[in-house]
Formats: structure tokens, sequence, C-alpha cells
């Protein structure tokens, strides 16, 4: 990890769980991170728990909207000099059935909410991410914090079109990673898939993963060489099974 000391990582989904848990995480390793919420009031309170050499900014963004996207990368450019890393990690489940053939249909704005945070949101921040990266010519990385439901599809009808956002990250994962690598671009793409994890969004939180137990897969990921990019990784609880 001792290359990204003094970088800068943006987080977005900053303010609970696994985006609160990675904000702290790579700080101590010494970057400078800025955290990305609507709440941002909430990741000015994590900068209590920095015990390594780097820092937390907090930027009020909501992904789902194009202008903040815009705004905010753009603060980072001018206020530290540009993105070297992106966490994609703001992302939203909302339980219920996509149609009016069941008893719980969710309404036309939760729909539309999941798929602007969970996916347009991911790909507008990827793309303010490469330009400034490209610009100064630095071989950044873009986690992206997709799902094992981006890779198979749930029983459970409730998880309507999040596991379609999911399987959406899968597949840009890829589409990215092969453009970068037709371009000859030394960015790294790695596509992180939990299971459960125990925060606000998990229905089910007895056989969950923690937060920090990602974060911890986000730092593993960073720390390989320069050379050496885990492009998928799946992480789940021993105890947990697939719905």
């Amino acid at each position: 990890m001792d290359r990204w000391v003094g970088k800068v990582a943006v987080v977005t989904g900053a303010s609970a769980g696994i985006g609160a848990s990675t904000c702290v995480a790579l700080a101590n390793a010494g970057l400078t991170v800025v955290g990305l919420a609507r709440r941002a009031e909430l990741v000015d309170r994590l900068k209590e728990k920095i015990t390594g050499s780097g820092a937390i900014h907090s930027k009020r963004c909501d992904v789902s909207k194009y202008e903040d996207v815009v705004g905010a990368f753009a603060w980072v450019e001018q206020a530290l000099g540009g993105t070297d890393v992106l966490v994609n990690n703001a992302g939203v489940l909302i339980p219920g059935h996509i149609t009016d053939v069941g008893d719980s249909k969710i309404d036309d704005a939760s729909i539309l909410s999941v798929i602007d945070t969970n996916f347009k949101g991911l790909v507008m921040c990827t793309r303010q991410a490469v330009a400034s990266m490209k610009i100064r010519n630095f071989d950044g990385h873009i986690i992206n914090i997709n799902s094992l439901a981006g890779h198979y599809v749930p029983f459970d009808s409730c998880f309507n079109v999040y596991s379609g956002t999911k399987h959406a990250v899968t597949a840009f994962s890829a589409a990215l990673l092969n453009e970068l690598a037709d371009c000859h671009s030394r960015i790294k793409v790695t596509s992180i898939s939990p299971g459960k994890v125990r925060t606000s969004m998990s229905r089910d939180t007895e056989r969950g993963l923690e937060p920090a137990d990602i974060a911890d897969c986000i730092v593993y990921a960073l720390s390989t060489p320069p050379n050496v990019n885990i492009y998928e990784l799946g992480v789940c609880s021993v105890a947990e099974k697939k719905l």
C-alpha cells in the first residue's frame, strides 16, 4: 500500500456501512479520502476513527444526479489535485415487486432510484475518475462494489431490479477492462461481489460479514503490484448459502 500513501481516493455512499468502513480503512492506510454521500455530516464523524496518517473529507453528493457527480469530482480536482482511486460503493435495495402481479409492487420512483443509484451513478462517477487519471497520466484503480446477486438471480422476487443493476455492473466492469486494455491503459478495474453484509440494506444479518471485511478486500485489491489486477472478487461469510 506504500504507493498509495498521500493519493486521493473517492468513496461513494460513504456515510454508513461498507462506504464508511472503507473511508476509515483507506485513511488509516495513508490515503486522502473524499467521502461522497447525501448525508455528508455522517462522513465528517468518521474523522474521529482515523488512526493512520491519512485524512477524510466529506462532500455532499447524490450519485443518482448527474450534476452532483460532476460538481463533486470538479471539487476533488480543484481542492486535492484529482482522483487516484475510485470506490463505487453507493447502492440501494428497495424490496418489493416490479409489477402489480403480486401484492407488494414498488412505485416508479423507487425503481428509478435503484437503477440511477446502482448503475447510472456508478458509470458517471467512473467516467469522471478515469478522465482525471488520464489527464494526469496516472495509473489509478476503479473498484466497483458489486454483489453476488450480480452473478445469479436470487429466488426472492423482492430483489426486483436490484439484481438487474448488479448484473449491469458485472458487464460494465468487464467492458471497461477491455476498453482500457485496448487503449493500452494500466488503470486497474476490480469488481468486488459481497454476499450478505451487516448493513442497513441487509434483510438477514445473522450470517453476514461485517462492513470492515469488505473494506479489507478493497485494501487487498489496492495492495497488489502494478502489473497485477484482481478483476473479480467474490466474498461471503463461511456460513452463507445462496438465496
